[in-house]
């Protein structure tokens, strides 16, 4: 929303804050709902008092319909095929469990113990040992697969059926939702390049010198399960709805990549395989009533929602070897194998009132509006890592053989040789950690009119943030037990001016404070490695400093963001439907978060609070029938969004410093740069076609192209000798075309067509 990225967007559902299936995200899939249960979908892009106030883009909120309008009886099936993806003899996988196609691990990638395991330094005298018996079982108990393998990848499919109806009894009218969705898709890439690069000692020279280079393929085959049950009574004066959603996913990776590696010291040429499976569920209650009260004077609405979140990565396992004259080694500077057991477990619980009041001012219908809202949230986390060592064996470059039986320590026939494990979580684990959010919030608005064409809506906001970390960091110099690390009252008041021009125009004119917090993953001391992509994302409470200049790039108090939003807005309604808007928006951002390259650890990134920012922008909306054009074309429908904006970021004296530092020969570096997760301009459009005929060919037929492109987007701010990256352009045309047949329309056939222009 107006070129913001996910920090500055939320996603509500039916006004309650839910997370998605990746809870360190605040934008939830749209997909998981079918159309037929979606009542409206409302995008908020200035702030009013009854809404969270951590935002800047705007706030999403998908309703859904609480009383099917009509019996719903519907089955839907549906495939998709691209040619570089499905029927791949190259597509890459691996051995995973019997119930991966439902998305969950049955067992197989089980961790094979989490506690009492020995030490190799403790058992390598005593191979007879109770020590090294319970060792040998360990080992043993590890799955063997280490390789990814080629096999012919499948297409994507799907299935989804939706039930729902509504029947009144006496004063009751009583509803029903029922959904049950499943999806697998498979994608695959080929020479797909992982890289790290940066600038060279020497000013003169501009080109970026190569650091690590991954190229290869991947593939990946994720399934989602969507199911939702929902229940809905109305009385004369009350409505309560009942909703229960659980989502499942299962996504498997498998990889095979040369690598090379010039960084600091460990040159060395070699390949890997990857293997990765992810494992992500969500379940959410919501439970809500409207109270209609005093003869409509007062209403009442109260909701409050449980969700329970879960993300597991069973045994990630990432093999590199290094080739040096034409033998294969696991080497040190290669980094050995690991194997990675990642368990997040989250559980939220938000509730909220509102309060309307109709009352009347200079003898003008008007509203109050109160209310109150708590949101609790708790995170367990933690990785699991072992690091394998492979001893005095001669390799053959088939990553099966380092778990192979025969080649595991104790069945080797010497206690000198053969595969070992070391658990670096034990005995302290740096990182596992628990932490809770607590936000308590409440506010007041009114609506009224001062003047026959002039609507005022002002109100304010509080809304008292605590979050608490229990954990340490690497060293365990630092130990936190349930500690404050962020706590805030924020006040943040609204102000919106709505000018009727005539009854088909509007002005709008507002301001609004909100805020942007760091999330449980960013106030961490976790240290979170990509094995495929070999980046690692390292919490905002470590410290990034060079202590042997006495430079510090960071000092590890990450805080949340104030923004003060102002918005100017002329719409025009030339009919039922159609809207033409110009819009002009200015945001001040003090203290923004961005992610940074880390200045004292290669390949690795960071969430910091920077320099003050500033975006201004503008937007251009259509919506619009051609009919005005010639009533030949009152079939088709125009839609377009524009968003154009200009950011700045100022560099705190330490960026400005480095950039200084690495400056090249002759370059200029400026006080100010891009901010991070702000595009320059983004175009949606589309038009679509919609057969009025009421029979014959063009009866039921719907055709729609939609462009969308995202402009050259900053999305990691440089480091020292590590540059700024980037994300590129990608231009988005789609075609999507149904047609509705059969006896009462009850068949519809859809095609769609993704990527048309190949990009």
């Amino acid at each position: 929303v107006r070129g913001l990225g996910d920090r500055y967007n939320k996603t509500t559902l039916n006004g309650v804050d839910i997370p998605g299936l990746d809870p360190d995200r605040n934008t939830l899939q749209m997909d998981i709902f079918p159309t037929s249960v979606i009542d409206n979908i409302i995008v908020n892009k200035s702030f009013v008092a009854e809404l969270p106030a951590d935002f800047a883009g705007g706030v999403v909120d998908i309703a859904l319909k609480s009383l099917p309008s009509k019996r719903i009886r519907n089955v839907s099936i549906d495939g998709s095929y691209n040619n570089l993806y499905h029927f791949n003899s190259n597509y890459l996988s691996y051995d995973g469990s019997s119930t991966d196609f439902l998305g969950f691990d049955d067992g197989q990638r089980s961790i094979p113990a989490t506690n009492n395991i020995p030490f190799f330094a403790e058992i390598i005298g005593n191979p007879n040992s109770e020590k090294a018996s319970r060792y040998k079982q360990i080992l043993g108990d590890f799955n063997p697969t280490m390789a990814a393998m080629q096999q012919k990848s499948g297409m994507d499919f799907g299935v989804s059926s939706t039930l729902g109806n509504q029947f009144t009894k006496g004063k009751y009218t009583m509803g029903y939702n029922f959904i049950l969705s499943y999806k697998n898709t498979t994608e695959f890439y080929k020479d797909a390049i992982f890289g790290r690069y940066g600038l060279e000692a020497d000013p003169s020279i501009n080109e970026m010198e190569v650091r690590e280079l991954q190229v290869g393929e991947y593939g990946v085959n994720s399934v989602l399960i969507s199911s939702m049950a929902g229940f809905a009574l109305k009385t004369l004066n009350s409505k309560y709805f009942i909703n229960l959603i659980h989502l499942q996913n299962g996504e498997s990776k498998a990889g095979i990549f040369d690598y090379d590696n010039s960084d600091q010291g460990a040159v060395f040429s070699g390949f890997q395989h990857n293997l990765e499976y992810t494992q992500k569920s969500l379940t959410n209650l919501l439970i809500s009533g409207n109270h209609s009260i005093y003869n409509s004077k007062w209403d009442i609405e109260w909701k409050i929602s449980p969700t329970l979140s879960k993300i597991v990565d069973p045994d990630i396992r990432f093999t590199r070897y290094e080739i040096r004259d034409n033998n294969y080694i696991l080497s040190t500077e290669a980094g050995f194998p690991e194997r990675i057991w990642r368990d997040l477990e989250e559980k939220n619980i938000s509730a909220l009132t509102h309060v309307t009041r109709a009352y009347k001012i200079f003898k003008r219908d008007a509203k109050l509006k109160f209310g109150a809202g708590y949101t609790y949230k708790v995170r367990d986390y933690s990785i699991n890592q072992f690091l394998v060592n492979v001893r005095n064996l001669t390799l053959t470059g088939d990553p099966n053989e380092v778990f192979a039986e025969s080649n595991l320590w104790g069945n080797t026939g010497n206690i000198t040789s053969g595969t070992t494990i070391e658990p670096n979580f034990i005995p302290v684990n740096p990182n596992k950690f628990n932490s809770n959010i607590s936000n308590i919030s409440s506010y007041i608005a009114t609506e009224f009119n001062p003047t026959i064409r002039l609507k005022t809506i002002i109100g304010v906001r509080g809304e008292y943030y605590t979050q608490r970390y229990t954990g340490q960091d690497q060293l365990g110099t630092k130990i936190l037990k349930n500690d404050k690390v962020l706590e805030n009252l924020g006040i943040f008041p609204s102000m919106n001016f709505i000018y009727s021009i005539t009854e088909k125009q509007n002005l709008r004119l507002s301001y609004g404070k909100t805020i942007a917090r760091p999330s449980f993953k960013e106030l961490s001391y976790a240290e979170i490695a990509d094995p495929l992509s070999g980046r690692t994302f390292i919490g905002g409470l470590f410290r990034d400093a060079n202590d042997v200049d006495g430079i510090v790039y960071w000092d590890g108090n990450l805080t949340s963001s104030d923004i003060h939003n102002f918005d100017l807005r002329w719409e025009i309604f030339p009919r039922l439907g159609q809207t033409i808007s110009f819009s002009t928006f200015y945001k001040k951002f003090i203290r923004p978060i961005e992610v940074v390259q880390f200045a004292t650890q290669a390949g690795a990134f960071q969430p910091r609070n920077v320099g003050d920012g500033e975006v201004l922008g503008g937007e251009i909306e259509i919506r619009q029938n051609l009919e005005l054009i010639s009533s030949k074309l009152k079939t088709l429908t125009f839609t377009l969004n524009y968003t154009f904006t200009q950011s700045k970021i100022e560099l705190s004296k330490t960026e400005y410093d480095s950039r200084i530092e690495n400056a090249r020969t002759g370059q200029t570096v400026n006080t100010f740069r891009d901010m991070a997760g702000q595009s320059p301009y983004i175009i949606n459009s589309g038009l679509a076609y919609k057969g009025l005929a009421e029979k014959g060919l063009y009866k039921g037929v719907e055709i729609g192209i939609y462009y969308n492109v995202q402009g050259l987007t900053l999305l990691y701010a440089g480091m020292v000798d590590r540059p700024d990256i980037y994300t590129k352009e990608f231009h988005s045309l789609n075609l999507n075309a149904t047609k509705t047949f059969g006896k009462k329309d009850q068949m519809q056939l859809a095609l769609k067509i993704t990527n048309l222009l190949n990009d």
